[in-house]
């Protein structure tokens, strides 16, 4: 049998349930497919934000599991999220919320699923590749997209393409590859995603 919070704690609980529920109340209304973005907080943010030009630095998918909206998103590792905290991560809890001009329906969104399955539990992608070894977050997302409907959502780059010069960049470059940078590696950017005219604007926060 549960036992009741003590008077000690009793009022920081209520306050815990305030929060929680208020946070639910403000969640948007998602369908599954549709595609969320978020300032990350993330050591890395900075420098997608910066080669990329770019305010969205993290992405996930909106996937239903016994009712309830989740983001699956590529962290390490790709993981289901539950929507309130995954929007509560994000810096100062912004989001925007974006689907596809025409929604997916019942068919299509049992495609997408399908197409989650083989990616969890995947390493986060640090590197960037264009491989399904690991993966980062709007790789993922992309490749649902392309496997599940046959859509590209955005179109992928070749590293080379992005702002490269800018310091932040140049350390996290020399981090993760040291001399050798695969400049002709694809990569598809979260602002690829963000900006395609595939999608609308559903919400934000």
């Amino acid at each position: 049998m549960r036992r009741a919070p003590t008077p000690l704690f009793a009022p920081l609980f209520a306050l815990l349930l305030a929060a929680s529920a208020a946070a639910q109340a403000r969640l948007p209304a998602v369908r599954d497919g549709d595609l969320i973005f978020q300032v990350s907080r993330s050591s890395q943010s900075q420098a997608i934000q910066r080669a990329t030009g770019s305010r969205y630095s993290h992405m996930g998918v909106i996937l239903h599991r016994d009712g309830r909206p989740y983001v699956f998103e590529a962290i390490d590792p790709v993981s289901y999220t539950p929507l309130a905290t995954w929007i509560a991560r994000g810096e100062r809890g912004h989001y925007v919320l974006k689907r596809l001009r025409t929604p997916p329906d019942a068919a299509q969104q049992a495609r997408l699923r399908a197409q989650a399955a083989p990616f969890l539990g995947r390493r986060y992608d640090l590197a960037f590749e264009w491989s399904d070894r690991r993966i980062y977050c709007s790789e993922l997302a992309w490749k649902l997209y392309k496997r599940g409907l046959g859509l590209r959502i955005g179109q992928t780059r070749p590293l080379r393409s992005f702002r490269l010069d800018d310091p932040a960049v140049k350390a996290k470059l020399r981090e993760r590859y040291g001399k050798r940078v695969p400049l002709d590696e694809p990569v598809i950017a979260p602002a690829a995603m963000f900006d395609s005219p595939l999608l609308r604007t559903v919400a934000s926060g």
